[in-house]
């Protein structure tokens, strides 16, 4: 379960990217699934670092879109590993957000998953982890 109201990030720093008008509709609000690719991306660093080599997404059991982001918002994902299995990692991750520039930046939590990763061998076949 995610907890939905933190006061700050937890987990490691694992990306930060700026949203941009290419990742947005009309209105200015950036996409859902391109925050989800960030927070994957995010996830398979800490994931890859643990397994000690290639891991794939297997599920995202939840995911909760607290604010909206847009064009501009500095986008910062935090991950932890929550928990590991034979060959699995879950990992939570938090994306937070920064609207303005300077000393005054408002960071606001804008989303919360957890996902899965599998470690697989050069075949692409589930290894154990080390």
């Amino acid at each position: 379960m995610i907890e939905t109201s933190p006061s700050s990030p937890r987990g490691e720093t694992a990306l930060r990217a700026i949203a941009m008008p290419a990742d947005a509709n009309p209105h200015g609000d950036i996409f859902g699934g391109w925050l989800l690719s960030q927070m994957d991306l995010a996830g398979s660093s800490i994931a890859t670092r643990r397994a000690h080599g290639r891991v794939v997404t297997i599920a995202v059991t939840e995911m909760i879109f607290h604010k909206p982001v847009f064009i501009g918002d500095e986008v910062t994902c935090y991950a932890e590993i929550a928990k590991s299995g034979r060959t699995s990692i879950t990992v939570s991750i938090e994306s937070w957000v920064r609207r303005a520039r300077g000393a005054d930046a408002e960071e606001i939590k804008v989303t919360a998953g957890l996902f899965t990763y599998v470690a697989v061998d050069p075949d692409r076949k589930p290894r154990a982890l080390p």
